[in-house]
């Protein structure tokens, strides 16, 4: 289930927003199609996200490991969550 996400983020990687502040104004600026939330972030940050994604009508994927959620992005660093632009 999860490679499938990592696969997609990949894919669309020129149209990701990397790191939860960013998410969060990204999607309230009505800019994303979907969120991805690893599940080893801090839960208190990543349940913004959700929150947000669940209020706004955005599909959100929980994914396992920020570690590959930032390899994903092609990043060196983790991510804790990545949004999709339209």
């Amino acid at each position: 289930m999860y490679n499938m996400s990592y696969e997609k983020v990949a894919q669309d990687k020129t149209r990701v927003v990397i790191g939860v502040k960013q998410t969060l104004k990204a999607m309230k600026n009505g800019e994303v199609s979907e969120v991805f939330i690893a599940d080893d972030a801090n839960q208190q940050l990543t349940q913004k996200v959700a929150s947000l994604a669940m209020e706004l009508n955005i599909p959100c994927h929980h994914v396992g490991s920020k570690q590959k959620l930032g390899a994903a992005c092609n990043i060196e660093v983790n991510a804790s969550s990545v949004a999709v632009k339209k």
